[in-house]
């Protein structure tokens, strides 16, 4: 990357100076260590565009690291969702994967060193007897009866642990350190707890588990890491994982601190996400409503548009809340670039054009990307009866509607100018069921010979040659709460209730039946769309990636 194109933030300026003054010998090594409990959201595509676009700027290493610490929420399942999802946004780690759980040996061995320290005990108090020894934050804890157990005894107990002797949350071993401090996080914590449980990588061989914060300093100390870049939640761990570095004296890597991601209209956290697949509310991490990674690539969100949005919204120290409109911009901008427009009617209503030869078609030329010169034209086709969009028909229009109406002539997308003559209706209900219309042949143009004027313009599918399509139309997934919502309130309350709205019977251009996955359309005036995975012969399904416009504000303000 150039030097002028290079991203700037706090982080890297840290980085630069370390360069500069010859710190870690210049050498740059990052990690992006997910915990294997879940799929990845937005969230995490900020860290992983920060860890490996730092490695790319300057020539160093980023690492893939998975802090299995916690047999009874890991999967395999979750380990490779990851690994596709990194390999998706257009990264790729260096070396092998890693995990937390290779260096299960070692931290065991880093245990045993403290506890000969005198810095590590066995303490048989279990988790709500730790919680009331360590106290409120602003008053100093109590020491746990078994903190000056000798060396021998939590040598001899710890042995006893790893060997399966004791029964679940029985014991914990603990660092000794501080219970009067302020940082809670100092106060004696747990490095070891007792669990009976098969392991997705070691499987049936420990019993005993290290935990998040036990592991991590010790996981990037060993694999060389020099800027560990964190969110801000782990500033307060800060002073943890140096005491367990410095107490083991191994290499220090310098933890930097940014502020995590936080959009509206959705969720970023793993455990509402998880409520929300668990309760039905969504159809899997790859609803298309869903934050996750997989879900937004199921939208048809691009990796590109990703990245640059989290270059958009940059790294800083402070917590802040991010419009979801400005992720749905940056894949909008993207999308125009790069999509094909074609035409699809998601309401149809049918259109016959009475002077029209019955049986006879023609081809107009279609432009695919007015925005991509490279991209060419193809070929639509056109006959007597068409569909249009029931919205794009009004028969008591409002004033400055510039769509069709009785007796009203519109221009047909690359076509011909169309008048309305007759409106058919459902004898029974009285639904209106066709029209009845007539064209100018010499407007092929978009023009009219004698300069009259038409000031809508719209867009159609010829009925012999529509294909018929399932359409999926996705909005955000919360709505915004009410200004005054109480602090308690369900957050499950803002579901939106139209974050899904489905369309069966949709009537689109023929080009769309050779529709292939992760292939981005722009169907004209309705937005962008892609075709979904459910897709199968004889059944297509399409999904919308985002509005043409952002609507969602006035939408909102409209409805409050």
């Amino acid at each position: 990357m150039s030097q002028e194109n290079k991203p700037t933030d706090f982080i890297r300026q840290i980085v630069e100076q370390d360069i500069r003054s010859g710190k870690n010998q210049g050498r740059v090594v990052t990690r992006f260590p997910p915990e294997p409990n879940g799929y990845l959201h937005i969230g995490h595509a900020k860290s992983i565009c920060l860890n490996f676009g730092i490695a790319a700027d300057y020539g160093g290493m980023c690492n893939l690291r998975f802090d299995d610490t916690n047999p009874e929420t890991e999967e395999t399942e979750f380990v490779e969702a990851i690994k596709d999802d990194v390999r998706w946004l257009g990264f790729q780690w260096d070396g092998d994967v890693k995990y937390a759980s290779d260096i299960f040996d070692r931290l065991y061995e880093f245990a045993v060193q403290l506890i000969r320290a005198g810095k590590a005990y066995v303490c048989d108090l279990n988790a709500e007897e730790v919680g009331k020894y360590r106290g409120p934050w602003n008053e100093p804890g109590r020491d746990s009866p078994y903190r000056n157990r000798s060396v021998e005894e939590n040598l001899d107990l710890f042995e006893r642990m790893k060997n399966g002797e004791f029964p679940d949350g029985s014991r914990t071993l603990r660092a000794k350190i501080d219970m009067a401090s302020s940082n809670m996080n100092l106060r004696d914590p747990a490095m070891y707890r007792i669990r009976h449980a098969h392991h997705h990588r070691t499987g049936n061989k420990w019993c005993i588990y290290p935990t998040y914060d036990w592991t991590h300093g010790q996981n990037d100390s060993l694999e060389g890491i020099t800027h560990s870049i964190c969110t801000l939640e782990f500033e307060q761990h800060r002073p943890l994982y140096d005491w367990f570095i410095e107490n083991l004296g191994i290499h220090h890597p310098q933890q930097i601190e940014f502020a995590r991601l936080n959009l509206t209209n959705t969720v970023m956290s793993k455990r509402r996400l998880l409520e929300l697949v668990k309760g039905g509310y969504v159809a899997g991490w790859d609803d298309p409503r869903m934050p996750t990674i997989v879900g937004l690539r199921r939208r048809g969100y691009t990796p590109e548009a990703i990245r640059n949005f989290c270059a958009r919204i940059g790294v800083t120290k402070a917590n802040s809340v991010t419009d979801f409109g400005v992720l749905e911009q940056e894949i909008r901008e993207h999308l125009n670039r790069i999509a094909t427009r074609v035409m699809a009617v998601l309401e149809p209503l049918k259109v016959v054009i009475e002077n029209y030869l019955e049986g006879q078609f023609e081809q107009r030329e279609f432009v695919n990307n007015p925005e991509d010169p490279a991209s060419g034209t193809r070929q639509v086709p056109f006959g007597r009866e068409l569909y249009i969009e029931r919205s794009d028909f009004m028969e008591n229009p409002p004033k400055g509607y510039f769509r069709l109406v009785p007796g009203g002539e519109v221009r047909l997308r690359y076509a011909y100018f169309l008048k309305c003559r007759e409106v058919i209706k459902d004898p029974q209900s009285g639904e209106i069921i066709e029209l009845r219309c007539t064209y100018d042949p010499e407007t092929s143009g978009g023009k009219a010979p004698d300069g009259r004027k038409v000031k809508g313009t719209i867009h159609w599918v010829s009925a012999a040659h529509a294909v018929d399509a399932e359409v999926r139309l996705y909005d955000h997934l919360l709505l915004d709460p009410p200004e005054k919502a109480p602090e308690d309130r369900d957050w499950k309350a803002d579901l939106n209730p139209n974050s899904l709205v489905v369309i069966r019977g949709a009537k689109l251009e023929p080009s769309l039946a050779a529709a292939k996955l992760e292939d981005r359309y722009q169907f004209e005036r309705l937005g962008y769309f892609c075709l979904d995975q459910s897709t199968a012969p004889g059944r297509l399904v399409f999904n919308r990636t985002v509005t043409l416009k952002d609507s969602w504000a006035k939408e909102q303000k409209k409805n409050s």
